[in-house]
């Protein structure tokens, strides 16, 4: 099992990609069947693979690398997808979400999976703390992500199905959509749910970076991938402030908002991430628990 690697999953969730685009053509149980097997297989294998990360680093995968980052939200966009999968048999979300789930898995080959020396070492009472809030930033983060990428896959089901009923389309056999007012609703959800736990997850980045300071290694917040980041969360969280606060915004505004502000947070976050992890020039935003010097003093 230790031989698992990333082609492993990434062609069993392509294999289930293809068969999500048969149902345009027809509905199969057999197809289904299918389908659903090479996705379970694929997040077995995804499983595994994180599992070994983890025997070889010592480390969660959330704070070893960027490359394993990145591969934990790819893990639970295919959970996302296998339980939604699972509840509504025809429903076909699969058809926009894996190829997000390809795109983060191929992203991670771009990027570092070496972890760093310094969180990689011994650790004493006052590290193995910065090691949870770490910990607790990177999920809040991996989290917040983890819905962004929904809240933009439902905003774009939303504007599918809404172009299909205003013009009158015949509703192919295999593409099943939810209803307008049950997108609508989960879209919101998610949107108010991600924009919280990345706010969160930026504060306490904000609290590891402050008390870095005091070390030799201090993080720079003119950091030229921090200050984007800053001010993409700034927009989106504008976003969330009017979507919270005005009366009745109409869905379709709330759905074409959402893939706009999200895809676009979604493209920054992975091409900086595959730009710095190729260049070696800046750390990612959520690593920068992984700058952590050995001799701090408290």
């Amino acid at each position: 099992m230790e031989n698992v690697s990333v082609v492993c999953f990434l062609a069993s969730y392509l294999v289930a990609l293809v068969l999500e685009g048969t149902r345009f053509l027809r509905r199969s149980r057999i197809s289904r069947f299918i389908m659903v097997g090479f996705a379970g297989a694929g997040l077995l294998a995804h499983t595994v693979y994180l599992f070994y990360r983890f025997k070889a680093t010592h480390l969660p995968p959330l704070l070893s690398s960027t490359h394993d980052w990145l591969l934990v939200l790819a893990w639970l966009a295919v959970l996302f997808y296998l339980f939604l999968t699972l509840m509504d048999r025809d429903l076909a979300i699969g058809v926009f979400l894996l190829p997000i789930v390809l795109l983060l898995i191929v992203s991670a080959h771009f990027v570092s999976d070496v972890p760093n020396a310094v969180v990689a070492g011994d650790a004493v009472v006052r590290e193995r703390a910065i090691r949870a809030w770490g910990m607790l930033h990177a999920s809040l983060l991996v989290f917040g992500m983890a819905f962004v990428i929904l809240a933009l896959v439902l905003g774009m089901m939303y504007v599918v199905q809404h172009s299909r009923l205003k013009h009158k389309q015949t509703l192919s056999e295999g593409l099943a959509l939810p209803s307008l007012s049950r997108l609508a609703r989960w879209n919101w959800w998610a949107v108010v749910v991600s924009v919280p736990l990345l706010t969160l997850g930026m504060a306490t980045g904000v609290g590891l970076g402050l008390y870095s300071q005091r070390g030799p290694e201090p993080v720079s917040f003119s950091d030229p991938v921090i200050l984007v980041y800053g001010a993409v969360w700034s927009v989106m969280f504008g976003f969330f402030l009017w979507l919270t606060n005005t009366g009745r915004p109409t869905a379709k505004q709330v759905a074409w908002l959402t893939i706009w502000l999200f895809g676009f947070l979604l493209v920054t976050v992975v091409g900086l991430q595959v730009l710095t992890g190729g260049l070696g020039s800046f750390d990612s935003w959520h690593a920068c628990v992984e700058t952590v010097p050995a001799t701090w003093t408290v």
